[in-house]
């Protein structure tokens, strides 16, 4: 069974830190694309950030470039997203992708 769990979401005050960590299971995702989106309440689901399968090879949206840092970890199954100097504009729900597949999400909340 397939599973991507995402994690280290919370409540953070403007300016502050938080790191994501999506773990993968069922399913070699050494070939594939891996990224992170979000939700803001009443809003669609945007791009954040993404990496090839050549570790170097990032991707971010102009709102979070020089802030959001993106990695994956093939040996540990791992995709994470570093988020510095958080925005109040930065609070949704993230949520994880793997090629097809897609995570629960995890909630992230920017205090001004």
């Amino acid at each position: 069974e397939v599973q991507l769990q995402a994690s280290g979401g919370g409540l953070v005050q403007s300016g502050g830190s938080l790191r994501l960590s999506c773990t993968a299971s069922g399913f070699d995702f050494s070939n594939y694309v891996m990224g992170w989106f979000r939700q803001a309440p009443g809003k669609g689901r945007e791009f954040v950030a993404a990496v090839g399968r050549n570790i170097y090879d990032k991707y971010y949206a102009e709102s979070v470039k020089g802030r959001f840092t993106i990695s994956r970890s093939v040996a540990e199954n791992t995709l994470s997203l570093q988020m510095n100097s958080l925005k109040p504009e930065d609070t949704g729900r993230y949520y994880c992708r793997i090629g097809q597949y897609w995570g629960q999400g995890t909630q992230v909340t920017v205090s001004s």
